[in-house]
């Protein structure tokens, strides 16, 4: 089987995961990567053996089919319309646009051209996640009724370099991680019908206590504490908070509470973790993990899974559809927060595909 030719363009902190993790599967090739700045691109390009170049020359590479869009939050739209322009498919980092107006000019460019779009997070593919999403196809809960999704940090100037991108537009809580549960609950449960709730900034500015930046203050754009409810089309209602704003917290990251029993998902941002189930009355019990790629980092086998698609013509999981679909969700929050009023989804997707249990890690079908 040939391998599609990857380029990269935004080398920053998550590039390196990308970049290590590519080498696992056989569908897809690092061939170049770029940046904005020179001298990132130089290192990362030094690091793994790869050209480094401007973006204007990878996108005009023949060698590279596939465009990781790996840029800040408000670059992710402007370059991966520039690579869809250049007849390149694109996938692209979390969000797929900083709001829903900007992601449709890449969906809709990108049906004009005949052109695949994917977008992190694909940590759903991991094995923790389709171990959950088996459990619950095969009836362990019964029918989902209700769940919970919680994410709670101090904020992220405390361990970042530079962390101003988090607090302005297309960052804060919930569009920095709320891909991950929101993504992860569409896999598990179907999609989303409507949406309910609040939107806080408690802070005007953030004190950065990370280096090099230790004692800076930054401006805070956007909303840091988002809570509310996801209303899903099967009928389930989960409520999830996604914050800057908590010290500490001991909330398990996703339940699933069903007819017969509830479902402890692990942690959205990593691949793996423990699977655990409980009925009624019942202690939580583990349960092996049916499905590999889950120790250690996979990012990117979102990619790896649209190359196979493009080689065997199946659709990717990881789909510019299933982004648009959660990127209308996060952003009805602070629409329902603002207006006070439940937002019904305009979009809906298909639940991607489970991925066949028992594969080699690395593997995909």
């Amino acid at each position: 089987m040939r391998k599609i030719g990857v380029g990269i363009i935004g080398c920053g902190n998550i590039s390196t995961k990308y970049m290590t993790a590519m080498q696992q599967f056989s569908t897809i090739e690092l061939r170049a990567v770029a940046d904005m700045r020179t001298a990132p691109a130089e290192a990362r390009g030094a690091e793994f053996g790869v050209p480094a170049m401007r973006v204007d020359q990878l996108l005009k590479r023949d060698d590279v089919e596939i465009v990781v869009n790996l840029t800040v939050p408000l670059a992710h739209t402007d370059v991966s319309l520039a690579a869809l322009r250049a007849g390149k498919h694109v996938h692209s980092e979390k969000p797929l646009g900083v709001n829903v107006a900007e992601a449709r000019k890449v969906m809709d460019l990108a049906q004009e051209k005949g052109l695949r779009v994917g977008s992190a997070p694909d940590t759903f593919l991991g094995g923790g996640h389709q171990t959950a999403r088996k459990l619950i196809d095969d009836g362990a809960i019964g029918k989902a009724v209700a769940g919970n999704a919680f994410f709670g940090c101090p904020g992220h100037e405390r361990w970042h370099p530079a962390p101003g991108f988090y607090y302005l537009r297309g960052g804060g809580p919930m569009l920095d991680m709320g891909p991950y549960y929101i993504t992860d609950l569409v896999n598990l449960l179907g999609p989303i019908a409507s949406v309910v709730g609040f939107a806080t900034r408690p802070k005007a500015e953030r004190l950065v206590t990370s280096q090099p930046m230790n004692g800076t203050l930054i401006p805070v754009e956007v909303a840091t504490h988002v809570t509310g409810v996801l209303e899903f089309v099967c009928g389930a209602v989960v409520s999830i908070t996604m914050s800057f704003d908590v010290p500490k917290h001991s909330h398990r990251p996703i339940e699933i509470y069903g007819s017969d029993g509830s479902l402890s998902v692990p942690d959205p941002n990593r691949f793996g973790g423990e699977v655990l189930v409980a009925k009624a009355g019942g202690d939580w019990e583990a349960r092996a993990l049916s499905h590999g790629n889950s120790e250690g980092e996979f990012r990117s086998i979102g990619v790896a899974d649209m190359a196979a698609g493009l080689l065997s013509g199946r659709p990717h999981r990881a789909s510019g559809a299933l982004a648009l679909h959660v990127l209308e969700a996060m952003e009805a929050f602070q629409i329902a927060s603002d207006e006070g009023r439940r937002v019904t989804l305009a979009t809906t997707v298909e639940r991607p595909a489970m991925l066949p249990p028992g594969l080699p890690t690395g593997t995909l079908d």
